[in-house]
């Protein structure tokens, strides 16, 4: 069973949320119901595939032991004087079977593995970061597996964060709150299944169907073709994640989560920094916190560079190449990531140094002209993340 894909899964919705308004309206707590809801569902996930089960179970056991010892080797009652270098390790093997997986499917398609490791491993990455920084003092056993296996998140995200998910888990609301929140996943559900199932569908058949209508047999005709499937494709990633995300964000609210918002009108950007704070905006702000910052930190304690922009842009460039790494060690992927690295750095270097920006950044004819360009960047970005740059389908 496929989540939010496939007519099972919804028809399964029905009694998971139906017992949950229930809940909700007796002023019950949902956090034990919801995560046996997400353990049922996630058994519905992996019924197709035992070995990827299997593998899973045993991820979800490792991750919870890696947890506790970190949060004990870090407890500061007991000081260990090699504890940085354990919770290191620690780090590295939370890391592991992800890297793993990623290298063994270039070679194996049907490399041991399941599908939404990667967000798992997200969360259990942050849960460990955090702890180290003594933001999570004292998490249980309960929260931290319910935070790893909620299931309108599993897949696709968005992506969580440990403290106000166990915050929204643990809060017993008042019959008119949850019926206030009921209301707005409501909202956020419809929207999400007319995005995929209207807006997706539409970008698919445009990014099919409109490049054969005007064929390749001359040159002009191939770029044309070449940039209708280029924004078909663009329209049909928009509606198709943005959709299932605005679902999950639904979803999550009817279990009592507020699931954070993951994209916000990312075609209204004006600069490509403004694109990545709308678009899959839990990955941005999750790379940024536990990646472009920390490297900015060290870099700066460190003296690596003279300049603050220089560090800057090496750190962006650092940070998309792994975002771009992330999904996936093809060609296609590592480049969009540098690509997009590139685009922030220059960015970057744009609205520190260039004289022109500073005098004109609040025109409505430069705004209009840096929307088109950014819109243009993001378009051939996303030509590099399809593979149609490298492995061109038409």
């Amino acid at each position: 069973m496929g989540f939010f894909s496939e007519p099972a899964f919804f028809l399964l919705l029905v009694p998971i949320v139906g017992i949950a308004v229930v809940l909700g309206w007796l002023e019950k707590p949902l956090a034990r119901y919801g995560c046996a809801a997400s353990v049922v569902m996630l058994l519905l996930l992996f019924s197709r595939s035992l070995p990827s089960l299997a593998f899973f179970v045993c991820y979800l056991a490792f991750s919870l032991v890696l947890a506790r010892y970190v949060a004990g080797l870090l407890d500061p009652g007991n000081p260990h004087p090699q504890r940085i270098l354990r919770y290191r390790i620690a780090l590295a093997l939370q890391i592991a079977p992800l890297a793993v997986y990623k290298v063994g499917v270039l070679f194996e398609p049907d490399f041991l593995g399941f599908i939404g490791m990667s967000y798992i491993t997200f969360k259990s990455v942050q849960v460990l970061i955090e702890t180290r920084d003594g933001l999570i003092k004292d998490m249980g056993l309960f929260e931290y597996l319910y935070f790893l296996v909620f299931f309108p998140t599993f897949t696709s995200g968005p992506i969580l964060r440990s403290r106000t998910f166990v915050k929204d888990m643990n809060k017993t609301r008042s019959r008119d709150d949850y019926l206030g929140l009921l209301y707005r996943g409501a909202g956020w559900f419809m929207l999400g299944a007319v995005y995929k199932f209207v807006g997706a569908s539409i970008g698919q058949w445009a990014m099919w169907f409109l490049p054969s209508v005007i064929g390749t047999d001359t040159a002009l005709a191939a770029v044309g073709a070449n940039i209708v499937y280029a924004l078909g494709y663009t329209m049909y990633l928009f509606f198709d994640f943005a959709g299932y995300s605005h679902m999950a964000v639904g979803l999550g609210f009817a279990l009592g989560i507020e699931v954070p918002r993951n994209f916000r009108a990312p075609f209204l950007a004006i600069d490509i920094k403004d694109f990545w704070n709308r678009w899959h905006i839990t990955l941005s702000f999750w790379l940024r916190d536990f990646v472009f910052m920390r490297f900015s930190a060290a870099a700066f304690e460190h003296k690596w560079f003279k300049s603050a922009v220089t560090t800057a842009c090496l750190g962006f460039i650092i940070n998309m190449t792994l975002m771009g790494v992330w999904h996936g060690l093809t060609i296609d992927y590592v480049v969009y990531g540098i690509y997009h690295g590139c685009l922030l750095a220059g960015c970057e270097l744009m609205q520190r140094k260039w004289k022109f920006y500073k005098k004109h950044k609040r025109d409505r004819w430069f705004k209009v002209c840096s929307w088109a360009v950014t819109m243009i960047a993001v378009v051939f970005g996303l030509a590099l993340f399809s593979g149609q740059v490298f492995h061109n389908p038409l």
